[in-house]
């Protein structure tokens, strides 16, 4: 499966922006029980947490996936330290769901661990909602390991 990963452009940030905050708190309400609005709220204040500089966000690393020269995706990632140890902590990867199931996910994780390793950093960390089978699945099979899992049972 052909893709790259390019640095997005300025001027594809705002739209970024808008539909990855509107999917992370659709996310939240499908996969984590918020409600409507406190994923909204929680989208809001989370990103603006994340992006304090907007697009120039020192550390942050954005990136269009391209697929036969079009943009069929995202990718969002930075470099942190956490308990003394360097890595990347992947936020957030998206592949149009017209793109989906034909290798490109896995193609793009690939891409993603060679720029890893070309800063010199020695893992990736990333967190997945309980409810996404497919992603994990896919993380499993790259050789990612579950470090914790939060589960939730309502009670009647």
């Amino acid at each position: 499966m052909s893709a790259v990963l390019r640095p997005m452009r300025e001027d594809e940030f705002p739209a970024y922006l808008e539909a990855t905050k509107e999917q992370y708190a659709a996310d939240m309400v499908e996969n984590a029980g918020f409600s409507p609005a406190e994923a909204e709220l929680k989208s809001e204040s989370d990103f603006a947490a994340l992006f304090t500089d907007g697009f120039a966000t020192d550390g942050l690393f954005l990136r269009i996936v391209e697929h036969v020269g079009a943009p069929v995706g995202h990718v969002l990632y930075a470099e942190r330290e956490r308990f003394g140890r360097r890595g990347a902590f992947l936020y957030d990867v998206w592949i149009d769901a017209d793109c989906r199931g034909r290798g490109l996910g896995r193609r793009v994780m690939e891409l993603l661990e060679e720029e890893v390793r070309a800063r010199d950093l020695p893992r990736i960390e990333l967190n997945v909602f309980g409810g996404n089978a497919v992603a994990r699945g896919l993380y499993r099979s790259l050789g990612y390991e579950e470090r914790a899992v939060f589960m939730e049972k309502e009670l009647p």
